[in-house]
């Protein structure tokens, strides 16, 4: 007993006060859509030294599935850290991650595929999910935030179907796009045979992984539709058009999307940077 007195004496000395706080990584906004008929929540990631007092304008990243259980808090990771001043692979920029509500309502085209009707009755309003991004998403963005010209769009598996749908259908509404294991299987590969509305000054990183077969009735290879897409975009043959196709054997559909979004951006933004 005359030996724990001293070490019990000496652990109560030890005690801090409690000066514990959260930790913000940014913060969480919302907009009511009129498109979609909903409030849809924002997750904002803002870089270093942004000031909203300030003249300094930066580049924005929107982020499909963007919840903070989702893909929001790695990917703001990748971003802050390749714009650190000593590495300067990525500029500074504004992550705006869009969370979830319903994924194969808002990121797919109507299908002509009974069994996928069936399977997933709430698919087929991508067009009012783009809109929302065209008319309001963006708009409030562009009103809010200190934000310039250049817009990326990061997406995928059905994310990478409705960034693809975007490319080819409005492709003005971003400047970068990054498409990850698109879900081009959707009602058997249609969009691939989609004519592309014409645009220029877009730069395109398509990445998949080791994924193989789809989940259909007749199935399909990622690999094969997302080289395809690649293709199609490259033999267009637009003026300042530049499109990135990348295959990351060691990775599959579910491991892919942190990794390719480094490589993407190692890409994307190397002649940018340097020049």
């Amino acid at each position: 007993m005359l030996l724990l007195t001293p070490l019990f004496g000496q652990v109560d000395k030890l005690k801090q006060p409690d000066n514990s706080k959260p930790f913000v990584l940014g913060l969480i906004d919302e907009i009511r859509s009129n498109e979609l008929k909903e409030i849809r929540p924002l997750n904002i990631y803002f870089p270093d030294g942004y000031n909203p007092e300030d003249t300094i304008k930066y580049p924005v990243i929107y982020l499909l599935d963007g919840s903070a259980d989702e893909d929001f808090i790695h990917i703001v990771g990748l971003v802050q850290f390749n714009s650190f001043e000593w590495i300067k692979q990525v500029p500074k920029s504004i992550v705006v991650g869009i969370a979830t509500v319903d994924r194969r309502r808002d990121y797919t085209f109507p299908t002509t595929i009974k069994e996928d009707k069936d399977a997933y009755p709430t698919t087929g309003h991508s067009d009012k999910f783009i809109a929302f991004i065209e008319k309001e998403l963006q708009p409030y963005i562009q009103l809010k935030y200190k934000v310039n010209g250049s817009k990326m769009i990061i997406g995928q598996s059905l994310g990478g179907l409705l960034a693809t749908e975007i490319l080819i259908k409005r492709p003005a509404l971003f400047d970068k796009y990054i498409i990850i294991s698109p879900s081009l299987w959707w009602d058997n590969g249609s969009l691939l045979d989609h004519a592309v509305s014409r645009f220029e000054d877009t730069d395109v990183y398509i990445g998949v992984g080791k994924e193989g077969l789809t989940p259909t009735v007749a199935p399909r290879v990622m690999e094969v539709d997302a080289n395809i897409l690649a293709a199609k975009i490259k033999n267009l043959k637009r003026k300042n058009v530049n499109v990135y196709f990348d295959y990351l054997p060691h990775e599959n559909h579910a491991t892919i999307m942190h990794q390719a979004v480094y490589n993407a951006f190692r890409l994307l933004y190397s002649k940018a940077l340097s020049d």
